[in-house]
């Protein structure tokens, strides 16, 4: 099972180490100081899940598509951030050399849309999306620690192609050590998902604190609660569905379940703005923001923080 790890960000090298540990062949495609630092000193996780080192050697590292020659690939798993699908959709396009008719392409990311702007290239039958709820830290440039961890990686289709094709890379992660499965309800799992992030995500960040402070608060519980009713509002309305049939059925979870088993992470968000990198908000609160104007929805509440984390950003550009 021949695999590419597009994008080797802290998702990226956590999935590159379960496949290693499951003796896949893998490559790593990732920007030029996170390929030094892996020809160095090889790819390492600590954390939950236990410590795995991988000698270099055991794996192949490429800056460009370009590089890679006479190689055919079963899957590529694309962990770019939200904000460069489109362009990592087009790069891949333009070296379907890489690819043949039984090559699939797996999206590890955040938020809502990515897997549209893959359609723009490539029919659905080849995009499949994962929903990842495992807290990921990059340590160092060739370096990952696994802080916390939710629930299994989903692995499905949001356009109902045929999931057998995923067996065998949902095997190879869990054998790597974390917990992956094949799902019909991936587009139920991606929108319980943005429920989470949505709430989470830009409000942690604003505030600079992990997800169990935010839930410790009656001020911060009062804005996560119209976010994720606005979130449900909008989700329904435009025809999706998640495991909760309202908001408050949502929000029992949410604040007895997710968030107590999240408590000490701090959002991804969060980790952009201290690192002055783009964030994945338009992915996220600004996906649901650009569904509402489909229905004429007001989200308020998505759209404050959504203006916040764009003035963070906008003192960085």
């Amino acid at each position: 099972m021949k695999t590419l790890i597009y994008g080797c960000g802290s998702v990226g090298l956590g999935l590159a180490s379960c496949l290693l540990k499951s003796n896949t062949e893998v490559d790593i495609l990732a920007r030029e100081n996170t390929i030094q630092a892996l020809q160095k000193d090889g790819l390492r996780r600590t954390g939950i899940f236990g410590n795995f080192r991988s000698d270099s050697s055991n794996f192949g590292c490429f800056i460009s598509l370009d590089e890679i020659k006479g190689k055919i690939y079963d899957y590529i798993l694309v962990s770019t951030k939200s904000f460069d699908s489109f362009e990592a959709a087009k790069d891949l396009n333009a070296h379907k050399s890489l690819m043949n008719e039984k090559t699939k392409i797996v999206l590890f990311q955040n938020g809502w849309g990515n897997a549209e702007k893959f359609l723009t290239f490539f029919n659905k039958n080849v995009i499949y999306t994962a929903r990842v709820i495992t807290g990921f830290q990059r340590t160092k440039p060739n370096e990952v620690k696994i802080t916390v961890h939710a629930d299994s990686i989903h692995i499905g289709s949001l356009f109902g192609s045929d999931l057998s094709a995923m067996t065998k890379l949902s095997l190879a992660v869990n054998d790597g050590d974390i917990p992956c499965i094949v799902t019909h309800d991936v587009v139920k799992d991606i929108w319980a998902k943005m429920l989470y992030n949505c709430a989470l995500n830009p409000l942690g960040a604003i505030l600079d604190v992990p997800y169990g402070r935010l839930a410790e608060q009656e001020y911060s519980r009062s804005i996560m609660n119209c976010i994720v009713e606005e979130v449900f509002q909008v989700m329904i309305k435009a025809g999706f569905q998640t495991h909760w049939k309202n908001a408050s059925d949502f929000l029992r979870v949410f604040y007895d379940r997710l968030v107590p088993d999240t408590a000490e992470h701090k959002s991804s968000t969060l980790q952009d703005i201290a690192a002055k990198k783009p964030t994945e908000i338009e992915a996220l609160n600004g996906a649901v923001i650009e569904l509402a104007k489909n229905f004429e929805i007001d989200t308020p509440y998505n759209l404050a923080v959504y203006n916040i984390i764009k003035f963070i950003e906008a003192k960085y550009s």
